[in-house]
């Protein structure tokens, strides 16, 4: 496979233009243009951060992105799918609300805002994935595989499970309905919290394998019966049910690869990611911790694995903040020094896992050019 093109640009804005003519500027160096998008419903995936956390993406960047789509005749939306634990976006109106007091809303954004899969995080699609080891179907929300083009913009970060937060994570993980995040997470079947359980039985509804009866008005899954899909996790709005088997997270990194894999297979794909407030943790926590590393730039690319690798390869450039998480573990005398800014960060993570795994499917390939745009 032949080098995939990254296009990156800095921060650094002179008199007479701005951060969102930049992002634009570099999206169209990076061939933005040559997508057919007239008449054509455009996906735009992205965090809209979880209530409390202000590291996520101002909805600024996102109509910088809206307008380009319109400029080209396509008809945009931004999406993203419900959370798998409780908080602030697990179910579509509360998402939406979410989304709202962060910023994002039709004024702001420029388009509609649809959550990808559904009021209740049950609205998907299996689709079948191409060269798939561990996921032979993902779970994807619907509304984004009924889009005709999908672009991920991403706020690229570290994260306490996969390493780093980037176009993959946006995708494989972002785009899985709740069944999908389950299906990632873990290779076990979901358990009822009795206390939280109101008997209201519209987990039973949702349940696909006649898997839950009910005993003293308290759900009980049936684990020969449960084929683990999570539909009934979704269903619940008292969160009575969990998943208590988590896989591995290399295993979990491989799964999210191919759940990209099937979100961006079989149509035009676009990627942009900004690697800027580069905090320790995902966006998906009530709170955002000091940033790890200095800001960095704008990426674009058409292949999601180059621009990962990308925006890794920069970040293990910059050097680390102090005051910071990675600083603290950096600056105590007793800590093993990983040489891998991620990993001394959040040293239990196999985030290159991703990579391989993203590059070993046909997602795309982790060798790059780096083209910058000044």
């Amino acid at each position: 496979m032949e080098k995939s093109k990254v296009y990156f640009t800095d921060f650094r804005v002179g008199l007479g233009t701005n951060l969102l003519k930049k992002l634009q500027n570099i999206c169209i160096k990076a061939d933005f243009k040559t997508i057919d998008m007239d008449g054509k419903f455009v996906a735009i995936k992205m965090h809209f951060g979880e209530l409390g956390n202000l590291s996520y993406l101002r909805p600024n960047y996102a109509k910088a992105v809206v307008d380009l789509v319109k400029d080209q005749g396509g008809i945009p939306f931004l999406t993203d799918c419900n959370t798998l634990y409780p908080g602030s976006r697990k179910h579509a109106l509360e998402h939406l609300d979410c989304a709202n007091l962060n910023g994002f809303n039709p004024i702001t954004t420029g388009c509609q805002i649809i959550i990808g899969d559904g009021l209740r995080g049950t609205d998907d699609i299996d689709v079948p994935v191409k060269n798939g080891e561990y996921i032979k179907e993902a779970h994807i929300g619907r509304a984004i595989m009924d889009a005709d083009i999908f672009i991920s913009l991403t706020h690229f970060k570290g994260h306490e499970m996969t390493g780093f937060g980037g176009a993959i994570k946006n995708i494989g993980m972002g785009c899985g309905s709740r069944a999908g995040k389950m299906d990632q997470h873990s290779s076990g079947k979901p358990t009822v919290k009795e206390k939280r359980c109101r008997g209201c039985k519209r987990c039973a509804k949702e349940c696909g394998s006649n898997a839950i009866t009910y005993e003293n008005n308290k759900a009980y899954i049936h684990e020969d019966l449960c084929k683990g899909c999570g539909r009934c996790i979704g269903a619940c709005s008292f969160d009575a049910i969990t998943v208590i088997q988590r896989d591995a997270s290399d295993q979990l990194d491989r799964k999210m690869a191919e759940y990209a894999m099937a979100v961006c297979q079989d149509r035009p794909t676009f990627h942009i990611s900004l690697a800027m407030d580069i905090s320790p943790n995902c966006d998906c926590h009530a709170e955002n911790d000091a940033p790890i590393l200095p800001n960095i730039g704008m990426f674009a690319s058409f292949d999601p694995v180059a621009i990962d690798q990308a925006c890794v390869d920069a970040c293990q450039k910059q050097p680390p903040l102090s005051n910071s998480q990675l600083g603290d573990h950096l600056a105590d005398p007793n800590w093993h020094h990983h040489h891998d800014h991620f990993l001394d960060s959040n040293p239990n993570v196999h985030w290159k896992e991703t990579l391989e795994h993203a590059e070993k499917i046909g997602l795309g390939t982790r060798d790059y050019e780096l083209i910058t745009i000044k």
